[in-house]
């Protein structure tokens, strides 16, 4: 790492976790799941009735075994403990339906942010290190992907009815048919509890950006941080392997922008630890617990 005034920035990292911003961004990270559990509250109600402290408890639990599947794919493995036995397999959906609802609002995010930098930004300096095609074919798959999620999101009822007249998949779409119990009004209010959280999200990563010194205008470092987010929707991960991925991520995005690369590194880590590793490891001491209850 070539940064002339590294002695400088590590004293300013170190002293960054004595700043009321860099606690007040631990903060929100309750907030960001607290939110996650009200939407996979909401999501089981036409299974069943789980309380909003063993919802938080399930979500923490989905994302200590994310940690340790490709791109998260594994989230379900843990909700399922706070999910009664029989009703497991119908709850498989409902995880995915609440994800679509979470990554249309990251594409939609991370296009607008694309489409901000591209056109309305005269250095255009995120695109230096990229070709241009390479941009309009990200900028392309993103607005693609997020029409299609929309129309399956919300026409959901039409998309089980489309499978259900296919007699081999009765048994699949016996599980899937709870998905005709969602009205347009409370596909919307997921929808917009993704929005709450990517907002939180964003607010998150920008406030440590600038704890650690990284100094960029408040609208642009908004739209990278979306283009940030898009491309880490993206990038194929598996679990702790995300970490080197998010930093490079993170350093080609923001250095175009912020001769501060130890500091953008450091923030990759810190929104890394605070909203991920530490609610992983949470959700592992849950798990943890529920096989000790089991056992006794």
């Amino acid at each position: 790492m070539r940064q002339p005034d590294l002695s400088l920035r590590w004293q300013q990292i170190r002293e960054s976790f004595l700043q009321p911003a860099f606690w007040f961004v631990c903060l929100l990270m309750p907030l960001n799941w607290g939110l996650e559990a009200r939407k996979w509250q909401l999501l089981l109600q036409p299974l069943e009735r789980l309380s909003f402290i063993n919802a938080f408890k399930s979500a923490l639990a989905g994302c200590s075994i994310t940690m340790l599947t490709p791109n998260r794919v594994g989230e379900y493995g843990g909700r399922i403990l706070y999910v009664k036995e029989e009703h497991r397999l119908d709850a498989i959906p409902l995880t995915i339906l609440g994800s679509m609802s979470q990554l249309f609002i990251t594409l939609v995010a991370g296009s607008c942010g694309l489409i901000y930098l591209k056109y309305f930004r005269a250095d255009k300096q995120l695109f230096s290190f990229l070709p241009f095609s390479t941009t309009d074919l990200l900028l392309g798959f993103s607005i693609g992907g997020a029409v299609i999620l929309v129309l399956l999101y919300l026409r959901v009822s039409l998309l089980v009815k489309a499978l259900s007249r296919f007699k081999f998949l009765n048994k699949p779409v016996s599980h899937i048919i709870l998905l005709n119990s969602f009205s347009r009004k409370q596909l919307l209010r997921i929808l917009f509890l993704s929005f709450l959280r990517y907002v939180v999200f964003i607010l998150q990563y920008v406030l440590l950006l600038k704890v650690m010194q990284v100094d960029i205008g408040l609208v642009t470092c908004m739209m990278l941080v979306t283009v940030f987010y898009l491309v880490m929707a993206m990038a194929p991960t598996i679990g702790f392997t995300e970490l080197p991925i998010r930093a490079a991520a993170g350093l080609e995005i923001f250095q175009q922008y912020s001769s501060n690369l130890l500091g953008i590194q450091a923030a990759s880590l810190g929104i890394w630890m605070i909203n991920l590793a530490l609610p992983a490891v949470a959700g592992s001491l849950l798990i943890l617990g529920i096989k000790i209850m089991k056992e006794r």
